[in-house]
């Protein structure tokens, strides 16, 4: 487990040190867009109020506080899940990945009230009209890490 919480917090820490620096840093909440290397990859500041892609978007207070325990409750069943799971470092790292960018979302709702994205990536004549941020591709990461390498060899 020691594994899982190291993950975790270095996630995090990526996460919110990536937010400060693009959102606060390079000021993107001022100036909206910064192309980086275009149209690969761009800074197109995002406030999250909903789920992904904007998903169960609300403006409310009740919305931003339930998605917060809901993230939590979800962090806490992936803990609980992990007891049972094959015991190998990876499937602690993905775990420890998932639930350190869950918790860099909820600690942006809590201070901000929603999820700071700022990341937006398009390609190939198709425009992505979404932002996301560091803290999701962790979630990624990890849920990818634990569907194929948390399987049960004996079991299967």
């Amino acid at each position: 487990m020691r594994l899982v919480a190291i993950s975790a917090l270095i996630a995090l820490l990526l996460d919110q040190v990536s937010k400060y620096a693009v959102v606060h840093g390079m000021e993107l909440a001022r100036v909206r867009a910064i192309d980086v290397l275009p149209p690969l990859l761009n800074f197109r500041y995002g406030e999250n109020r909903g789920i992904n892609f904007g998903l169960m978007d609300g403006d409310g207070d009740l919305a931003r506080w339930v998605l917060v325990v809901l993230a939590l409750l979800i962090c806490c069943a992936v803990l609980w899940w992990l007891r049972g799971a094959p015991q190998r470092p990876i499937v602690f790292v993905s775990a420890g990945l998932l639930i350190g960018g869950a918790l860099g979302n909820v600690v942006d709702r809590v201070f901000y009230g929603y999820v700071l994205d700022f990341l937006n990536m398009s390609c190939c004549g198709i425009r992505n009209p979404f932002v996301f941020n560091v803290g999701d591709i962790f979630i990624f990461a990890g849920a990818i890490g634990l569907v194929f390498f948390a399987q049960d060899k004996k079991r299967a």
